[in-house]
């Protein structure tokens, strides 16, 4: 089992193609593993909406798991680095649609600085269901 990512400082494991994945006390950067696609978000203040597991049948198939884990920025703090053209949106009114207008779900796990999984983006409740569906915060000590 690996290692668990140093809590004290930003950990940048060498994964994917990408290498200039950066953070700070403000912001950070989410690639994509082919390291195309590269976004950069607040990691505090008004721009982060929330950070939660979801358990719908459209997050378990998008990431073929068992949940997603993810955070939602508003559009108007979102920056598309690169790649911005490489990206497909998908919307489909019979379980997503715009339930959450303005905003962006990002993954978790495509935060270059894997220090941010357990601090900052550490999902605080659990969403089950299809859309619109049953949560519930997640206290600590608890996992998804």
């Amino acid at each position: 089992m690996p290692a668990a990512a140093p809590v004290d400082k930003p950990y940048f494991p060498l994964t994917g193609n990408a290498r200039d994945g950066w953070s700070n006390d403000e912001e950070a950067t989410a690639t994509c593993f082919c390291g195309a696609v590269q976004l950069k978000f607040p990691t505090q203040g008004p721009g982060i909406v929330e950070t939660f597991v979801c358990y719908c049948a459209d997050c378990r198939k998008i990431t073929a798991s068992m949940f997603a884990s993810n955070f939602s920025i508003a559009d108007t703090h979102l920056t598309h680095v690169r790649g911005r053209e490489n990206l497909t949106a998908f919307g489909q009114s019979r379980t997503i649609g715009s339930g959450l207008p303005g905003m962006s779900i990002l993954r978790i796990g495509t935060v270059d600085d894997f220090h941010l999984h357990e601090t900052k983006l550490k999902p605080q409740r659990a969403v089950c269901g299809e859309a619109g569906g049953v949560t519930a915060s997640l206290g600590r000590g608890q996992t998804g």
